[in-house]
């Protein structure tokens, strides 16, 4: 018997939840403390924001809403190291990315509010819509990249995904098409480690999620999603990597889910004992915090007063999205087809008059 081939799964990790270094040879971002106070901004803003959304769900303001509490750096991570020209395609989870590469937080509450214009964005005009269906942003991601690639474009395409959403055969095709086109996609797994309620040792019997890719022949990748600094510093690679032609990655970033899944789910039914505690000495904004007062650059006096920048920055987001007039009930029809068919045409002429005649017996 021959062994015809081999694989193994790297682990990145530079900064460990103690907020101290595990590498004496770090990168170059590692040592950036301008650049490393405005991730940490930006994953506070948007911690802000989902409990914000949180307060705006359970007051009967806005619909179910899936918050990022604990998970921040993957999304703040990838989503910062994107170019503008790249584009974004998210998943229901994807706020925290989709809001570094130019969405407002206003759209995002908008969506989330049911109202389609907060897809129209205002900036990243190339970015896709979020995906609810588990996994289908992962053909869309592959077809986007295809086309770049068809058209000699050197830019990219990120993709982010649950690890339970990895059990999908969409991400499966996705992966595939990717390895044998060499696409310029990256596909990130957040690893929170709850499909909803299952756990990862009753969802696969994988070692890791990122051995997946290996099937596919692309490179697989895994960081410590709560390090900020191995998340940024990978998708960093494998964007430069994909802009050049040499195909995708898929990057594993192993984090925990604080919050329940969405507003309409109550996490205590599962979770074991003592989990939360845990996972509350691990999450990125605490580390990378520890951090930057370790060498001297953060302070109680800066928190403070990060703090309150960002809940008036993010009141303003809320206050514009509750003063946005609501959108004529004909507009639910009017992007169903390029030319309604005469079925739809009487729907959208009922919902016309049923919002005209409002009150009427």
């Amino acid at each position: 018997m021959t062994t015809v081939a081999k694989f193994d799964i790297k682990y990145t990790q530079y900064i460990d939840q103690d907020g101290k270094p595990t590498s004496k040879k770090l990168p170059k971002l590692a040592k950036d403390i301008d650049t490393l106070k405005t991730l940490y901004r930006s994953m506070l803003r948007i911690r802000t924001l989902d409990t914000k959304a949180y307060a705006l769900q359970r007051t009967g303001k806005m619909g179910t809403y899936p918050a990022a509490l604990g998970q921040e750096a993957i999304g703040v991570g990838f989503g910062s190291a994107l170019n503008k020209e790249d584009v974004l395609v998210p998943y229901y989870r994807g706020q925290a990315a989709m809001v570094e590469h130019g969405v407002t937080m206003e759209e995002v509450l908008l969506y989330w509010g049911g109202d389609e214009r907060g897809s129209d964005y205002q900036h990243a005009k190339e970015d896709f819509p979020i995906a609810v269906p588990i996994a289908t942003q992962c053909l869309h991601a592959a077809g986007v990249a295809k086309a770049m690639q068809l058209k000699g474009e050197k830019r990219c395409v990120a993709t982010e995904i649950g690890e339970g959403g990895t059990s999908e055969g969409d991400f499966y095709e996705a992966i595939n098409v990717a390895g044998i086109w060499k696409l310029p996609v990256v596909f990130f797994i957040n690893n929170n480690q709850w499909a909803i309620s299952v756990p990862s040792e009753i969802q696969t019997a994988c070692e890791t999620y990122a051995q997946k890719a290996i099937a596919a022949g692309i490179e697989a990748v895994q960081v410590d999603g709560n390090d900020i600094v191995a998340v940024r510093e990978a998708a960093e690679k494998a964007y430069e990597k994909a802009r050049k032609g040499g195909g995708a990655t898929l990057i594993e970033c192993i984090s925990l889910r604080l919050c329940d899944h969405t507003t309409a789910d109550d996490a205590s039914r599962y979770r074991p004992e003592g989990e939360l505690d845990e996972g509350w000495k691990a999450e990125p904004i605490l580390r990378l915090r520890k951090y930057l007062e370790s060498m001297g650059e953060w302070d109680d006096e800066q928190e403070e007063a990060l703090k309150a920048e960002l809940a008036k920055e993010v009141q303003e987001a809320v206050d514009n999205y509750l003063n946005t007039a609501p959108d004529k009930p004909e507009a639910m029809f009017d992007y169903l087809y390029s030319e309604l068919p005469a079925r739809t045409m009487e729907q959208r002429q009922y919902a016309i008059d049923k919002a005209n005649n409002k009150g009427a017996k």
